[in-house]
């Protein structure tokens, strides 16, 4: 979500909440503009737990640290320019996420495992920084993992794709290594006061790119661990759907490949059974996230850096939308009242335009 930014032009109480930048905190009229703003949306302010009796209070906390986070923001992962370019991130998403991530971690007295579900492109890795220095500034170590940080070793790996080719690119069901997961969350959930825990991370670049464990990094007193991936939280449909499967999920092969996967993902249950909540950025189409990692690997060539081709991307991407394809399991889960609290749908610009708890959307 680096490129999220919204302009006064386009987020109507931008005024206010730059003259309080500015020192000037705002009237009581004005505090009733931004709660009829915030109401005007009811499952987002729902999701946020704003009512029109609470509403002021809960706005005059995130006017706090709002202000508060104005000596901070330059050290924010974003794209350098001035706070006010952001306000519209900072007030629907980012503050109000924070304040209910603190919340729960303050209700659970334990620290939280957030799960973040997102595919390519989403913002998931953005949103995590921002969320960790926000948090941080709240007084609350926030730590990230990602489901990369999972992978199975490269022997292991190589072991793996000798028993079956179709896993020649790492990611899909089957490449993670599910007990050292459930080992590392039960470390952090365990853990009393600030004892450290070994956090896995895993080097990308190491084997020509095919990647590989490295030394755990061990971190001390975990609040919150934002716990992030593409298919974090997913979970195993009836295989009955293949059979009219998406594209391109198009030949007996495919279909035999994506029910693999489906069964293999019952296998990390036990994970996502590990989360306390789990929220899910949805793109508006989940073909999005094809142009997404384009444009980011012209990025990457227009900087000197190496980058795939077009073609490589399509077979890419293709391949992961064949192993968990977005139309059949995340979107089930924008609609899934027990396992899900949080959706945030995200538009072509990568700019969320819904935000919403589907136990209190759904009734």
């Amino acid at each position: 979500m680096a490129n999220l930014a919204e302009t006064s032009d386009n987020f109507a109480i931008a005024p206010i909440l730059i003259a309080h930048l500015a020192g000037n905190p705002p009237t009581s009229d004005q505090m009733q503009q931004l709660l009829a703003w915030e109401l005007a949306d009811p499952l987002r302010a729902a999701a946020w737990g704003i009512t029109p009796d609470n509403g002021e209070a809960q706005l005059q906390t995130r006017l706090h640290w709002l202000q508060t986070l104005v000596s901070h923001h330059a050290a924010l992962p974003l794209p350098p320019a001035p706070m006010e370019r952001y306000l519209g991130l900072y007030w629907r998403l980012w503050l109000p996420l924070a304040l209910t991530l603190k919340q729960a971690r303050d209700d659970l007295n334990a620290p939280l495992i957030q799960g973040i579900l997102g595919g390519q492109g989403t913002g998931k890795t953005t949103l995590t920084l921002v969320l960790r220095h926000i948090l941080g500034v709240m007084g609350y170590n926030a730590v990230g993992l990602s489901i990369d940080d999972l992978y199975k070793t490269y022997r292991d790996r190589q072991l793996l794709v000798q028993a079956d080719p179709r896993l020649r690119w790492r990611g899909p069901p089957g490449t993670h290594d599910i007990d050292l997961g459930l080992a590392t969350l039960d470390q952090v959930r365990s853990a009393v006061g600030r004892e450290a825990v070994a956090l896995p991370r895993f080097d990308k670049s190491l084997h020509g790119g095919e990647g590989d464990r490295i030394a755990p990094e061990w971190v001390e007193g975990i609040d919150i661990l934002l716990f992030e991936g593409w298919f974090l939280g997913a979970r195993p449909i009836d295989p009955a759907r293949f059979d009219q499967a998406p594209e391109p999920i198009a030949t007996e092969a495919d279909r035999q490949f994506a029910r693999d996967m489906n069964a293999q993902l019952a296998t990390y249950l036990p994970l996502w059974d590990c989360l306390d909540r789990l929220m899910v950025l949805c793109p508006a189409d989940y073909r999005l996230s094809k142009q997404w990692r384009k444009d980011a690997e012209h990025q990457m060539k227009a900087q000197g850096k190496t980058g795939m081709s077009d073609a490589t991307i399509d077979e890419f991407v293709e391949y992961f939308w064949r192993a968990l394809h977005p139309e059949l399991f995340i979107t089930l889960l924008k609609g899934d009242r027990e396992h899900v609290n949080l959706v945030i749908e995200i538009d072509h610009e990568r700019t969320p335009k819904a935000i919403y708890s589907p136990a209190l959307a759904f009734v």
